[in-house]
C-alpha cells in the first residue's frame, strides 16, 4: 500500500488486507481460473481487497507454487474492460504508468491526453520510479521515446516534468513570487507574442506551495487567472498541458474528480480513462476525488460509476470508489474541510528565512586577500578594512580568501588576524572565518572545557541546529578534536540533561509535517509529566522517556501542534536582548548567535527582536558595545529597522 507522507492522514480506499495469506491467495485465485470458464467474482474480491504491495506477493507466491505467470493467466481467462483494469491493478504503480505510456506513443498517433494526464500529475519521486520501470520494461528511455513522438513546446514542457526536479522545500519567498509573477505578466500579456519558455521555466520547476501564491498574487495584479492567460497565450497541446500542471497544483484530487467526470459525462464511456484513474489513485487520494466530485457535481463518483458501466467491470470499480457517498449518512462535505485544509496550509507557510550576510557581488578573493595582508602588515592594524572585508564576505567567500591568502603568502589567515586583534573583535571576526560546523564544534567544546558546563550554550546549539547541521558539527567535531561529539557529552553531563543532549546530537528529529492523532498523543504526555494532566496514568520513569522522545524527535510543526512552540528567530531575539539586558554584556552569546545566524535568519530576529521589545537589535548593541566590536556587530546587524 502507498504510505502517505509522514504526519498525512492515508486517503486512499484500498487498504492492506487483515490477515493477509499471500499463498492462499493464489491458491484461490489458481482454482478461480481453473477448468471451463473462471470465477471472475472470486477474481475481483481477492484483488480489490488487497493492496498493491499485497497482489505483489500473490503474483511470487503463484509463481511459486504453480510455475506460472498470474498476470499471463489473468490476460488468458479474463477479456474486454474488466481484464484492462483486473492486470492494471495487478501491475506495481510505476509499471502500470509505463504501460499507459508505451500504449499513447506506440502505433499511429499519440494519446496526448494520457501523456499530460500521468506527466502532469506525478510526484517527482513518481516520475522517478516511471523512468526507471520504462526502462526496465521496454529496455528503452523513456525521455527519448517522448521527443520521438512529439514537438514543439509541448513537447518541452513533457520533457521538463520528466525530470522530476519539482522544488519540494515549502519555504516561500515573497520576492520570487513577486518576480515570477511580473515574468509571467511580460512573458504572455505585455508580450507581442508569448514567450513561452518562461512559463515553462515557472510552471514545471518551482513548488507547489510557491506556484499558488504565485497564481493568487497573478489574479490581483492582473485581474484575471493564471489559466485565461494561459488560453489567451498558448494553443493546442501545449495549452492542455499547461492548463493540466495549474489544475494539478491547485488541486490534484480536483483535477481526477474533473477528469472522472467527463470520462463519463454524455454518450459512452471513455474507459481508459476511468481505468487509469481508478487503479492509479486508490492507494493515494481516492477518498479525496470522492468528496470534490460530490461537492463539485452534487452527486456521488460511485452513483455515476453504477449508471454508466455494467457487469464484473462495474463491481470492480465501485469497490475501488470504496463506498456510496449518496448513501444514508455516508456523505459529510469534507471537500470543504479539505480546502479549508489547504488554506490553512497557504496561510501558515513558513516565511523565507533570510541572513544579513549575502555573498559579495563581483567577488575577488585574490583583491580580498592582498587588502587583509595591506591591513595587517607594519604598524598598527586597520581593523576598518578588516571588519568591512570579513563582514561583507559570506563564509564560502571567506574560504576562498584564507586558500588563497595562504596561495599568495604563504601565511595562514586566521594565525595572523590572531596576532593583529584581540578581545571581543577577535572572538568574533575569528568565528567568522571558521565554516560553520567547525564553529558550533568549538563553541560546544569551549562550553565543555574546564571547571563547570556551559550548559545554555550547549543548549542553544543542539537545541537549534537542523538535522544536516548537526550532523555537519559532528563530523567537524570528531575532525578538529579525535573524539566523537557523544562522547564529550556522556563524559560532561548527566542524568536527564546528558539523555537529551545525546539524543539531540544524532541529528534524527523528523522532518515531516503534523499528525494529528500523534499530536494528542503527545499533548497528554507532556500534560502529564508536567503534572498538570486531570488524569495521569502509566509510571513517571517511563513518561519522563516518551517525553523526551517527544521533545528530541518529533518535526517542528507537529510540536507546534502539540504546544506552542517558539519559532526559531524569536528564540534568538530572546537570547540576544538576555545577553545585553541589564549591567554587564554577555559577550560569548552575543557573538555566537551573532555569527552562526548572520547567514541564515538574522533579517527575522531583527524583527522579531523589535516587535517584542519596542528597539531595534541595532540600537541594543550601540547602546551596549563600543569601539570596533561594535563596528563588526553592526555591520553583521545589517540596518537599522
Amino acid at each position: 500500500m502507498a504510505k502517505p507522507a509522514q504526519g498525512a492522514k492515508y486517503r486512499g480506499s484500498i487498504h492492506d488486507f487483515p490477515g493477509f495469506d499471500p499463498n492462499q491467495d493464489a491458491e484461490a485465485l489458481y482454482t478461480a481460473m481453473k477448468g471451463f470458464g473462471s470465477d471472475k467474482e472470486a477474481i475481483l474480491d481477492i484483488i480489490t481487497s488487497r493492496s498493491n504491495r499485497q497482489r505483489q506477493e500473490v503474483c511470487q507466491s503463484y509463481k511459486s507454487l504453480y510455475g506460472k505467470d498470474l498476470i499471463a493467466d489473468l490476460k488468458y481467462e479474463l477479456t474486454g474492460k474488466f481484464e484492462r483494469l483486473i492486470v492494471g491493478l495487478m501491475r506495481p504503480p510505476a509499471y502500470c504508468d509505463a504501460k499507459e505510456i508505451k500504449d499513447a506513443i506506440s502505433g499511429i498517433g499519440t494519446d496526448e491526453k494520457c501523456l499530460i494526464e500521468i506527466l502532469a500529475s506525478r510526484t517527482n519521486e513518481q516520475m522517478h520510479q516511471l523512468v526507471a520501470a520504462y526502462k526496465d520494461a521496454y529496455e528503452r528511455d523513456l525521455e527519448a521515446d517522448i521527443i520521438g513522438d512529439t514537438s514543439g513546446h509541448f513537447q518541452k514542457m513533457l520533457v521538463v516534468l520528466l525530470q522530476g526536479t519539482r522544488e519540494e522545500d515549502d519555504v516561500v519567498s515573497e520576492d520570487l513570487v513577486q518576480q515570477d509573477v511580473q515574468d509571467l505578466y511580460e512573458a504572455g500579456e505585455l508580450k507581442w507574442g508569448t514567450d513561452e519558455a518562461q512559463f515553462i521555466y515557472i510552471l514545471g520547476n518551482r513548488s507547489k506551495q510557491h506556484l499558488r501564491l504565485v497564481f493568487d498574487e497573478y489574479l490581483k495584479t492582473t485581474g484575471k487567472p493564471i489559466e485565461a492567460s494561459i488560453r489567451g497565450e498558448l494553443s493546442g497541446d501545449f495549452e492542455k498541458l499547461m492548463l493540466a500542471v495549474v489544475k494539478c497544483i491547485r488541486s490534484t484530487p480536483e483535477y481526477f474528480a474533473e477528469r472522472l467526470f467527463k470520462a463519463m459525462k454524455g454518450l459512452g464511456t471513455r474507459d481508459n480513462t476511468l481505468i487509469r484513474i481508478m487503479v492509479s489513485r486508490s492507494e493515494l487520494d481516492m477518498l479525496d476525488i470522492r468528496e470534490i466530485f460530490r461537492t463539485k457535481y452534487e452527486k456521488s463518483l460511485y452513483s455515476m460509476i453504477k449508471n454508466d458501466t455494467s457487469g464484473e467491470y462495474k463491481k470492480t470499480l465501485l469497490k475501488l470508489s470504496g463506498g456510496d457517498d449518496d448513501a444514508a449518512g455516508q456523505f459529510f462535505p469534507e471537500a470543504a474541510q479539505v480546502a479549508y485544509q489547504m488554506w490553512e496550509l497557504s496561510a501558515v507557510a513558513r516565511v523565507e528565512l533570510k541572513g544579513t550576510v549575502r555573498p559579495a557581488n563581483d567577488f575577488n578573493p585574490d583583491a580580498d586577500a592582498k587588502a587583509l595582508r595591506k591591513a595587517m602588515k607594519g604598524l598598527g592594524t586597520d581593523e576598518d578594512t578588516i571588519i568591512d572585508i570579513i563582514t561583507h564576505r559570506s563564509n564560502v567567500q571567506r574560504q576562498q580568501i584564507r586558500q588563497t591568502f595562504k596561495s599568495h603568502f604563504g601565511r595562514d589567515l586566521m594565525t595572523d588576524l590572531k596576532s593583529e586583534i584581540s578581545g571581543d573583535l577577535a572572538r568574533l571576526i575569528l568565528g567568522l572565518m571558521m565554516p560553520p560546523a567547525h564553529y558550533d564544534a568549538k563553541q560546544l567544546k569551549k562550553a565543555m572545557e574546564g571547571a563547570g558546563t556551559d550548559e545554555k550554550a550547549l543548549i542553544e546549539i543542539l537545541a537549534t541546529r537542523t538535522n544536516a547541521e548537526i550532523r555537519a558539527i559532528n563530523e567537524a567535531y570528531k575532525e578538529d578534536y579525535h573524539k566523537s561529539l557523544e562522547d564529550a557529552l556522556s563524559s560532561d553531563t548527566s542524568g536527564h540533561f546528558r539523555r537529551i543532549l545525546i539524543s539531540l546530537a544524532t541529528g534524527h528529529r523528523e522532518e515531516g509535517g503534523e499528525n494529528l492523532d500523534q499530536a494528542r498523543e503527545d499533548a497528554q504526555v507532556a500534560a502529564e509529566i508536567l503534572e498538570i494532566a486531570d488524569t495521569p496514568s502509566g509510571d513517571k520513569t517511563s513518561l519522563e522517556t516518551r517525553f523526551m522522545t517527544i521533545l528530541c524527535t518529533r518535526s517542528y510543526p507537529h510540536l507546534r501542534r502539540v504546544q506552542s512552540v517558539k519559532n526559531k528567530p524569536l528564540f534568538f531575539a530572546d537570547k540576544l536582548y538576555k545577553s545585553m539586558k541589564g549591567a554587564g554584556t554577555d559577550e560569548k552569546t552575543l557573538t555566537r548567535i551573532m555569527v552562526s545566524r548572520s547567514e541564515i535568519d538574522l533579517l527575522n530576529i531583527r524583527r522579531e527582536f523589535i516587535e517584542k521589545y519596542d528597539k531595534s537589535l541595532h540600537q541594543a548593541i550601540e547602546g551596549d558595545t563600543s569601539g570596533d566590536f561594535l563596528k563588526a556587530l553592526l555591520a553583521l546587524c545589517g540596518g537599522e529597522d
